[in-house]
């Protein structure tokens, strides 16, 4: 016999019991589950995952799950988000005890992002563009160039072989100090920052750069615009683009426990 079980989708300051409506994974009806001035956003479940073989099924339970947590965000502001696919056994009970047990934790991390959100920043750089730049700026590879061309073809060869190793350098040089130039003037304006791991997916306009810097930010409601203007000053430099995206809820700075 499968257990009865109540599907996590986030944790939000609220101490109020409602129905939020079948905008749940597969329609299920979602609803709050209140514990003093907290409450989980849950709907009923049999104590077992979601699985499927099929891709765009899974994407969109995916889709489904991110819905419920935008809209509980819209009702109530920052919320606790929940990885897709957490399920605390038991019935609504048992999501009171686990509130109640970890309250302080929830309570605090609550208060921590209050006035919150995630946003995600993607610097992307024209390497093409980079390495022009690079060489015009730097006399020894110019006169580098220069003695290629008066040499015999065995010894020019070799000259540039060791051109292009040293301009692959100075350029490797130059990303690492404009990424540190550019985190310098973002790190200021974010509560917490993290390096995020690369995208999978590019979009087009992007896809013939090269990706200097990605990072999850946590940004305060008052900092967005200022953080913004900033990112605009680098999206004006030739040969580089950013790509700002969010709100979000915080996945990227909550780690809240699972109870399978």
């Amino acid at each position: 016999m499968v257990k009865e079980a109540r599907y996590l989708y986030s944790i939000a300051k609220t101490g109020n019991i409602a129905q939020l409506g079948s905008i749940g994974i597969q329609e299920n009806n979602v609803y709050i589950v209140p514990y003093k001035d907290i409450a989980a956003i849950v709907h009923a479940c049999d104590a077992k995952p979601y699985q499927t073989e099929d891709k765009k099924l899974a994407e969109g339970w995916v889709l489904e799950h991110s819905y419920v947590i935008d809209q509980v965000t819209k009702m109530f502001g920052t919320v606790l988000p929940f990885s897709f696919d957490v399920i605390i056994k038991g019935n609504d009970d048992a999501v009171k005890d686990w509130l109640c047990r970890d309250y302080e934790n929830l309570a605090g991390d609550l208060l921590r992002m209050e006035g919150t959100a995630e946003y995600s920043i993607q610097i992307y750089c024209d390497h093409a563009y980079l390495e022009t730049l690079v060489f015009a700026k730097n006399q020894e590879l110019c006169d580098l160039m220069d003695s290629i061309d008066k040499e015999p073809k065995g010894k020019a060869y070799l000259l540039k072989r060791n051109l292009d190793l040293k301009l692959k350098n100075l350029t490797y040089s130059e990303v690492c100090r404009l990424a540190d130039q550019f985190y310098s003037e973002i790190k200021p304006l974010v509560k917490d920052m993290k390096f995020a791991s690369k995208t999978s997916w590019t979009p087009e306009k992007y896809r013939d750069m090269k990706l200097l810097a990605t990072y999850s930010c946590l940004v305060s409601d008052e900092a967005v615009k200022k953080l913004g203007e900033v990112l605009e000053e680098i999206n004006c430099k030739e040969g580089f683009m950013v790509r700002f995206t969010g709100p979000w809820a915080p996945f990227s700075f909550v780690r809240l426990s699972e109870t399978r």
